[in-house]
């Protein structure tokens, strides 16, 4: 089946408070996709953002990020008052987030709302904790810790903290009981309200397209806590680091500076941190994307401490086996592999084993040459995801204008429209027209937002993670324009078609012993493909 998607991010939903968040404009978007007739929102991922500001730098692969929390929702449970978050100095511009802002109100609000909860605690409680008890009392201490250490990287702390020694441990764990306490209940309220969403969304035939980053960030939670499943030395210092080798696009590379996976273990372990990983990752969404998802096939590797990225060397991966062994364990998972990049034939061969669904970037499309893979006629098959761009691209405007004469001369060529400001909704027809099960566009691009609009620009630190929208934006009219492009198309949404679909996954649950808290989504059974066909 043809359906099609949009791309916006939680972050970037309209609020008066700094920040999207999972409150009334969320359930406001899911009404502007259903009235368009759109099947799939897409998101980046739901993680705490750390150095950057970026959600794929994040001290955690497992908890929510707390800036998404709703204050009007804690209100109406009446753990917060109004004047608790009305009145506090959110943003200094409509237009941009504030992170420092954010950085010192948000936990402000929220301990207020600890404070309430401690008086009278919210049902459920108990149970979330005791259902993520694998993660989430090492989230707490390590957030707890980091608070108590003015947010330096656990590698800044204390010897004896830094390297887990079981004494040291065991005193911080109950001088910070309070604090363990509140960034425990900082992840049930999270899990509360992205379930509800996630729940409304589809129950209004909205799928939630979720990213997981390859890689974790090195001031985490799972390096602190299992510098094993990574190639660290005696130290829990990185041997080696991700990135990206040099191109025409960056001289020097790409240094990400995450440390890499101890792959051996991982295979010895028989993949079960990736399992655990990937099975609640199909809890949170409908579909995982996976980032970067070449670098299992083989990854670059930078030597730690070096400037740039010019001296790496490419190491194999784990490939297909990764996949298959967790899908004895789990089920089919729905799964759209990002595979962009230096792509080789064994990256093409992993991917065709595993039947996952590849993208197509129609951005990387007109450079005059007729036998690009991104352009809609080269398409080899329907099993693919045709994006205008993403969160890593420029608006569609925004690339418009930095693009040479001859690209713009060939877009207009290929798109048969005679004036350049006719290119970017040409593009997004392209897509929409095209032979691929899923086409997706940045919201930026129906909105028509210019190149200050980016979401983020890779290998630049700052100004990045920060577009929002604002409530007009999302006027009926657009609605009506996305819903006549679904229908032209093929694409439109037809609810019997997703009302109860029959899936082959269910998720494993460890809540059919604690019937006081309900499942983290009511649609976890997901089926090998994006889009059946």
């Amino acid at each position: 089946m043809r359906k099609s998607g949009i791309l916006l991010h939680i972050s970037s939903l309209p609020s008066r408070y700094g920040i999207g968040r999972m409150g009334k404009a969320a359930y406001d978007f899911v009404d502007f996709l259903q009235t368009s007739e759109t099947a799939y929102w897409q998101i980046l991922p739901l993680s705490p953002t750390s150095y950057g500001d970026s959600p794929y730098q994040s001290f955690s692969v497992y908890a929510g990020n707390p800036y998404f929390i709703d204050f009007e929702k804690l209100e109406e449970q009446g753990l917060l008052e109004h004047e608790d978050y009305a009145s506090m100095l959110w943003q200094r511009s409509p237009d941009t987030i504030d992170y420092e802002l954010l950085y010192r109100s948000n936990i402000t609000v929220l301990r207020r709302a600890f404070a309430r909860f401690c008086e009278k605690p919210v049902r459920g409680y108990q149970s979330f904790k005791n259902h993520n008890k694998d993660w989430l009392p090492d989230y707490a201490l390590f957030m707890a810790l980091k608070d108590s250490h003015e947010g330096k990287p656990w590698f800044e702390w204390e010897t004896e903290l830094a390297m887990r020694e079981k004494e040291a441990i065991a005193k911080v764990t109950k001088e910070l009981a309070d604090e363990i306490e509140l960034h425990c209940f900082i992840q049930f309220i999270f899990s509360q309200q992205w379930t509800a969403l996630k729940k409304y969304a589809n129950q209004h035939h909205v799928q939630i397209i979720g990213d997981m980053p390859i890689y974790v960030s090195y001031d985490s939670t799972e390096v602190w806590v299992s510098p094993e499943l990574f190639d660290l030395d005696k130290e829990k210092k990185p041997v080696e680091v991700a990135g990206c080798p040099p191109d025409p696009f960056a001289p020097e590379g790409q240094l990400w500076g995450n440390p890499l996976y101890n792959w051996a273990y991982h295979e010895k372990s028989n993949y079960k941190w990736w399992t655990a990983r990937l099975n609640h990752a199909a809890s949170l969404y409908d579909v995982i994307r996976i980032d970067h998802f070449r670098g299992f096939e083989s990854y670059y590797a930078i030597p730690y401490g070096s400037p740039n990225a010019v001296n790496g060397r490419w190491r194999k991966g784990p490939n297909k086996k990764l996949f298959q062994t967790v899908g004895k364990e789990l089920g089919a998972l729905n799964i759209i592999a990002e595979d962009l990049g230096f792509i080789t034939p064994g990256v093409r061969a992993m991917l065709k084993a595993l039947h996952y669904p590849g993208m197509k970037v129609l951005q990387f499309g007109f450079d005059s040459d007729p036998d690009n893979e991104h352009l809609p006629h080269n398409f080899q098959s329907p099993h693919c995801v045709a994006y205008t761009g993403t969160h890593d691209n420029e608006t569609l405007k925004g690339w418009l204008e930095a693009s040479s004469k001859s690209t713009v001369k060939y877009a207009k060529k290929y798109l048969r429209v005679s004036k350049k400001s006719e290119i970017p909704d040409a593009i997004v027809a392209c897509a929409w027209q095209s032979i691929a099960e899923l086409a997706v566009a940045q919201m930026q691009d129906f909105l028509h937002e210019e190149k200050i609009c980016r979401m983020n620009t890779p290998s630049v630190l700052g100004g990045n993670w920060q577009y929002r929208t604002a409530e007009e934006d999302f006027s009926p009219e657009l609605a009506k324009e996305i819903r006549k492009l679904n229908r032209t198309y093929g694409r439109a949404v037809k609810p019997e078609e997703v009302s109860n679909p029959k899936r082959k996954y269910t998720r494993k649950s460890k809540n059919s012993e604690n019937p006081e808290l309900p499942e983290e989504s009511d649609n976890t059974n997901l089926s090998t493909e994006v889009i059946e066909t």
